[in-house]
């Protein structure tokens, strides 16, 4: 998500600090630990000065308990990053571009305040590995993991088309057959991208009774309660036997158009398709034209390209398809989670521990 939408959020009414339980966000999150200290990584040292984003006085003075000997500086506002994000800073917080990167040469790590690193993995530093990348990533899942499963609802049960009804006063029974509703129990359901997001989906399709088969690039391990893994090469046969299809995959070069004209083609004619990675990953005309013919039943995005959606954009014309503006990761619990990793990681950063949620820059997540 960009900066200054992260930074909108973290100005809002989120949980008291008093309030933050970190133990149990840190549990519920299970986020992995990078394979060896940052003291072990070349040119570290204790770090003296970090930037980092804030809301107030409190939340500052809360994150520097953890960071003893530490001058902490707070960002609390956006335009503020591109003064304070300076030349003798060891590290900073919140944000990560090209621009960041080259204004802090002495800076070893950044921690990003989204899942997503596409604005900041070109910097060649950052490709070499001589600063670290930590992320949100598996923070922003279970809300996600929720909206994922209510939007196939609202597909399975044509809820956007009762809407409309419900606006022109209109009570009709017979406006669908019945046969036209789907019941998701018995159904298979395919998570292409078996990270933090899609792990939480599998665990809520699979409470609702559904069969889940997934993708993942890396290798076929899963939770028990997945059918079958495959790997990134098996995705056009598998696609052949879901019900629902979800992405859920970071933006690399692989998946950028991965989900174009070919591969609605293969899906079922009663199949929907969600989307919850990036825009660039779905050919959006393609996406358009599968279902006007009903190559595919329906569809829902919650990201596009571009970002915002122009009013004109024939995306907004596309017969059954549900489009949310990339709120899926909103939450009366997102902020707890996000401040907890935040600061958990800074502590680990200042003490030379292992940290959390290390972003596989070659990889691109």
């Amino acid at each position: 998500m960009h900066l200054f939408s992260i930074f909108a959020f973290i100005l809002l009414a989120w949980p008291a600090v008093a309030q933050l339980d970190t133990a149990r966000v840190l549990a519920e999150l299970d986020l992995r630990e990078g394979d060896k200290p940052v003291r072990e990584m070349k040119g570290w040292s204790k770090p003296k000065k970090i930037a980092l984003f804030t809301d107030g006085p409190e939340r500052t003075a809360w994150l520097r308990e953890v960071a003893p000997g530490v001058d902490v500086i707070p960002i609390l506002r956006p335009m503020d990053a591109t003064k304070l994000v300076t030349a003798d800073v060891d590290a900073f917080v919140g944000v990560c571009n090209r621009g960041a990167v080259a204004a802090a040469p002495k800076a070893k790590w950044v921690h990003i305040g989204s899942a997503g690193v596409n604005d900041c993995i070109d910097s060649p530093r950052i490709a070499t590995g001589e600063v670290l990348v930590t992320n949100m990533q598996r923070v922003y899942g279970p809300p996600m993991a929720e909206h994922v499963i209510a939007l196939t609802f609202a597909l399975a049960r044509h809820f956007p088309m009762y809407n409309e009804l419900q606006r022109q006063g209109e009570w009709n029974q017979t406006i669908l057959p019945f046969e036209n509703y789907m019941e998701l129990q018995g159904k298979t359901i395919l998570i292409v991208g078996l990270g933090g997001i899609g792990t939480e989906v599998s665990k809520r399709a699979n409470a609702l009774g559904m069969k889940v088969i997934a993708v993942r690039n890396s290798r076929r391990e899963g939770p028990s309660y997945i059918s079958y893994v495959g790997l990134s090469n098996e995705l056009p046969e598998l696609v052949t036997r879901a019900d629902v299809v979800v992405n859920a995959t970071p933006l690399t070069p692989e998946t950028e158009n991965l989900f174009n004209a070919a591969m609605f083609a293969k899906m079922k004619s009663t199949a929907f398709f969600i989307n919850v990675g990036r825009g660039q990953q779905v050919n959006q005309p393609d996406l358009i034209e599968a279902l006007e013919k009903k190559v595919i039943a329906g569809a829902a995005i919650d990201v596009a390209d571009p970002e915002p959606l122009p009013k004109d954009h024939p995306l907004w014309r596309a017969p059954n398809l549900i489009i949310t503006p990339h709120t899926s990761s909103f939450s009366d619990l997102r902020m707890e989670r996000f401040w907890v990793v935040l600061r958990e990681n800074l502590r680990r950063y200042v003490a030379g521990d292992k940290m959390l949620s290390v972003v596989n820059v070659k990889r691109g997540y």
